[in-house]
């Protein structure tokens, strides 16, 4: 008998179990990027093999997203490694829901693209962490991998 009406208990515990998880991780990154400027998707290795080309130095990336309802003006933001590689934004601002890339070689910047300039790769392929900086100092956001990422980084 106990175990006839402790089975629609248990079932009922389960189902709240599993709605309380499916709607976990929404919450979670809704919760993360509150303040709107973060960093999203890098591709800290660039594909093929390192040749230190423009091409290849240039498919090394990281991208800023913008997820507020209003334009952030980026000036005085900065990128940084783990090394002290530094990128600091200047006059551009990144419109609401809006992306920027900042890719590691040369080019010329244009809308939703700068290029910092490097003649060397700056992000680590076995691990390493970017940071964003806001320009009074303090962090906005971060990002770090290790081997198992495997070149890409959702950071989202």
């Amino acid at each position: 008998m106990r175990i006839r009406t402790a089975a629609p208990a248990v079932l009922a515990a389960t189902a709240l179990s599993v709605s309380l998880l499916a709607a976990s991780p929404a919450s979670a990154a809704t919760v993360r990027h509150q303040g709107g400027l973060h960093l999203g998707y890098i591709q800290y290795d660039s594909p093929g093999r390192d040749t230190r080309s423009n091409a290849s130095l240039n498919a090394e990336w990281v991208n800023i997203h913008n997820n507020s309802r209003s334009a952030i003006q980026l000036k005085g933001y900065k990128l940084k490694d783990n090394t002290g590689y530094t990128y600091t934004f200047g006059s551009y601002k990144i419109g609401a829901g809006k992306t920027v890339k900042v890719r590691t070689g040369k080019g010329t910047n244009a809308s939703g693209v700068r290029y910092w300039g490097q003649g060397n790769y700056v992000w680590n392929n076995t691990s390493d962490k970017a940071r964003l900086i806001k320009p009074s100092g303090s962090l906005q956001d971060s990002c770090s991998w290790g081997r198992g990422d495997h070149g890409t980084k959702n950071c989202h």
